[in-house]
Formats: C-alpha cells, sequence, structure tokens
C-alpha cells in the first residue's frame, strides 16, 4: 500500500494557507498522515502532528487539533448554553467532529440533543481518529441527521431552546450560514427566549470589516446580538469569535443565567469558566469601535 501524500505537506511540515489570512502561515510538524479522501463536498485530511495530536483539516484549513480544540468547543456552547434558563432542546449545525456534542450534554437540562451535519465524511472519519471528540455521538440523547443544515433549519418552526452554527470559514459549502437569511430561519427555529451562537468570521486582526457585517446582520434579526471570542493557538492569528443572539430583548449574554460551581467548572471544563464567560465580550479598543459603529 503506498504511502499516503497531501500537497499542503512537503518535508515533513503541514502549511495552511488561505486568501481569508493574506501574507501568513500557520505550519505545523507532522508524524504520519493518517487518512485522506475527497468527500462530496470538500478535501478531508488527518495527520499526527509531532505537538499537537490528531489534526483535522477541510479544504485545506486546521479544523481542529486535539491539543487545543477544547477551547473553542468549550466556548461556542458554553456561551449559548449558559445563556439559557433552561435548555432542554438543542441543535448543532456543522459540527461534525462531536466536540460540540460532547459540550452541549454536560448540561443535565438537555432532554434531545440533534446535529445535523452535511458531510458524513467528516463524522465517519472523526470516530476513527478523535474519539476523544467523536465521544459527543454515544450519548443516549443524541440524534444525528446527515444532510444541508439551511435546509434542515426552512423545515422547523419554534422547536429548539439552543442553536450553534459550529461551521467551517465563509467559503464554499458554509458561505450561507454566514448571510442574513439563515439567522432568520434560526430565529424562526427558536422557541421563545431562544439563544444561538454562530461561528463569528474568524479573527479581529484579520476579518474585522467581516465581523462588523455580520454582527449588522445578527442586529438585524435578533434584539440581542453580542460578539465574543477565544484563545485557540491554531487558528489564523490564535483567535476566533463567536455571535452569541437572543430572541428575548431583556436577556444579557454577556452574564451567564446559569452557572457550575467552581469544582463543577474544572471537573467539567478545561477552559471555559463563569468570569471567561463575562470577559469573552470584553474587546480591544479597536474592535469595539468598528463593531460599535
Amino acid at each position: 500500500m503506498s504511502e499516503i501524500t497531501h500537497p499542503t505537506i512537503k518535508d515533513g511540515w503541514f502549511s495552511e494557507q488561505s486568501g481569508m489570512w493574506p501574507g501568513q502561515a500557520m505550519n505545523l510538524k507532522v508524524n504520519q498522515i493518517l487518512h485522506h479522501e475527497k468527500s462530496k463536498y470538500q478535501d478531508v485530511l488527518v495527520f499526527e502532528s509531532t505537538d499537537y495530536g490528531t489534526v483535522l483539516v477541510l479544504d485545506n484549513v486546521i479544523q481542529c487539533t486535539e491539543r487545543d480544540e477544547f477551547s473553542y468547543q468549550e466556548m461556542i456552547t458554553h456561551l449559548a448554553m449558559n445563556s439559557h434558563p433552561n435548555p432542554k432542546k438543542v441543535l448543532v449545525i456543522g459540527g461534525g467532529d462531536g466536540g460540540v456534542l460532547r459540550e452541549v450534554v454536560k448540561h443535565e437540562t438537555v432532554e434531545e440533543a440533534i446535529l445535523c451535519d452535511i458531510d458524513e465524511a467528516v463524522i465517519r472519519v472523526s470516530k476513527k481518529y478523535l474519539p476523544g471528540m467523536s465521544i459527543g455521538f454515544q450519548h443516549p440523547n443524541v440524534k444525528v441527521h446527515v444532510g444541508d443544515g439551511f435546509q434542515f433549519l426552512k423545515e422547523r418552526r419554534n422547536e429548539f431552546d439552543v442553536i450553534i452554527t459550529d461551521s467551517s470559514d465563509p467559503e464554499g459549502p458554509a458561505e450561507s450560514l454566514f448571510q442574513k437569511p439563515y439567522f432568520e430561519l434560526l430565529r424562526d427555529a427558536l422557541r421563545e427566549g431562544g439563544v444561538i451562537t454562530t461561528q463569528g468570521s474568524e479573527n479581529q486582526w484579520l476579518h474585522l470589516p467581516l465581523i462588523t457585517d455580520l454582527k449588522k446582520s445578527c442586529k438585524e434579526v435578533f434584539p440581542v446580538a453580542e460578539y465574543a471570542y477565544t484563545t485557540i493557538p491554531t487558528y489564523p492569528s490564535g483567535q476566533i469569535g463567536f455571535m452569541v443572539c437572543c430572541k428575548d430583548a431583556t436577556r444579557n449574554v454577556r452574564e451567564p443565567v446559569r452557572s457550575w460551581s467552581r469544582e463543577e467548572e474544572e471537573r467539567l471544563c478545561r477552559y471555559y469558566n463563569q468570569d471567561i464567560h463575562r470577559a469573552s465580550f470584553v474587546l480591544p479598543n479597536f474592535a469595539r469601535k468598528a463593531l460599535d459603529a
């Protein structure tokens, strides 16, 4: 059997380069390539790195690494979940690696968590190579639907307490998930007082106009729309943001309405806590100025 190769890996190093972050690249040293396929929707690559564990790459962009994935999964999930007083039914759009599901079912209020991902290859590959994340699929309250999230939402009204969109970047198959019609579908699929989080167009250092447009679209649909962010070494410039929106105009999503004890936080989470929840909405002056304009 011939050795697996990939155009992004040369001389033992993976290099992530994209027009979305011109003039810079993210490089990781590779031990071995574990899997490569062209799915119906995207290029799917899994490799073992020297320092970040197993890495999942879609269309040549890092989606997660075992070393730092928790900072993203925990924040995109718990910012929404702890901004809702009693989340019972939760929908995850994307998130085929299972990481968000893993975090959702840590909340004992959850009676049903549905994941809708367009690409079965991501789910299949993650179950094989990322067991620490795909453990989320094993929970008895989890259901999986393979299909287009946009279409799935069109058939749903007043059904979910929380919806989390864990998408790839706003290019290719995920592009429609960053536009106003998608947020209108999210709003309509939420019950009264429902909350969403969505991957918030990458990074304040690289994509401030994109983030500004995204927040504007969200504010036109939801009475509450706030931008938060987390730190994560293997995402562009070490940072990624989220839009956190709510149908209840009186809700302050910057302040958790539910919280774990400190002991529970340390047992359940490696990154998220009440203080990080509040602090994640505090922006540097240049970003705050742009988003408040």
